[in-house]
């Protein structure tokens, strides 16, 4: 298999159930609710993460097809044989992917958490160690990212975090010992608007209620002063809430020099995080 110079666009998707492994292995089609369809659609390949009932092979990654054909068509057609019911009418995208191939090396999860579809790419699907490193948002959460796996800490793209009325997804989300940290990465066009401000004035108010403490970069800051600032920035939180969780030993923290004083690789099992995520089906049968 060849890495590809294009950028192809890979969807990663829930993979909701045993049985629809079994289909797309016999009949070569998936589906996704057309009310649901992600953004970027349709994509040129599929990829499929694995929930609990897939154990022990679950929260992972292994299989993806390139996607040959997607029309639109209702639930009694995927189905015929089902009784009637309120969702025969439901339309849905069947997707034909004639040849479901495996990855030579699965995409790991650090944490279980619920995931429905992460839009990707080519290149960064074929390459990634972990689902963390398929997130495709934005250049300067790449940048952070790549050096807090540099400096071995530990942390989780797009972390959902449910309020009252809100549902938050925190750029990075650290788990320490005494309290645990969010990272923000500010594009500074975006987060200049004046709606923009007011939201996350109180997007941080919500989060810290919670118990969580927020660090929030600039543009500027992350592109060009990430090493002297950014990072030094974030180690220094770390001490101050505990250190990093770690499997019940001592929480890691970071001397003068930034380095890691118990070092633990960031794909090592991770500690009994609280949070409070424990399943990562969400029940629709789609």
């Amino acid at each position: 298999m060849q890495l590809k110079v294009k950028e192809d666009k890979v969807l990663v998707t829930l993979l909701k159930k045993v049985s629809d492994f079994s289909i797309l292995q016999t009949e070569s089609w998936y589906r996704i609710p057309v009310n649901k369809t992600p953004r970027d659609w349709p994509p040129e390949y599929l990829a499929f993460y694995q929930p609990k009932a897939f154990r022990p092979d679950a929260f992972r990654i292994r299989y993806f097809g390139k996607i040959d054909h997607v029309e639109q068509v209702k639930y009694r057609d995927l189905f015929p044989n089902q009784i009637e019911s309120a969702k025969s009418d439901t339309l849905y995208h069947r997707i034909t992917i004639p040849h479901l191939e495996k990855l030579p090396r699965p995409i790991s999860m650090r944490m279980p958490r619920k995931i429905v579809f992460i839009p990707t790419t080519w290149q960064k699907f074929f390459v990634a160690e972990e689902l963390n490193d398929l997130y495709h948002d934005s250049p300067l959460e790449d940048l952070l990212w790549a050096e807090l796996k540099r400096r071995n800490i530990p942390a989780e793209r797009q972390w959902p975090i449910a309020m009252n009325m809100f549902d938050y997804h925190l750029d990075f989300a650290v788990f320490c010992n005494d309290s645990n940290l969010d990272i923000e990465t500010d594009g500074d066009y975006w987060h200049s608007q004046p709606e923009r401000i007011a939201l996350d004035n109180r997007r941080n108010n919500d989060i810290t209620a919670k118990g969580w403490h927020v660090l929030r970069f600039n543009t500027r800051q992350i592109q060009e002063q990430c090493v002297e600032y950014c990072l030094p920035r974030v180690q220094e939180t770390i001490n101050t809430l505990g250190g990093l969780k770690s499997d019940g030993l001592v929480p890691r923290k970071f001397d003068k020099n930034g380095e890691n004083t118990q070092q633990l690789s960031m794909f090592e099992s991770p500690a009994a995080y609280d949070a409070n995520i424990t399943d990562t089906e969400d029940g629709d049968d789609w």
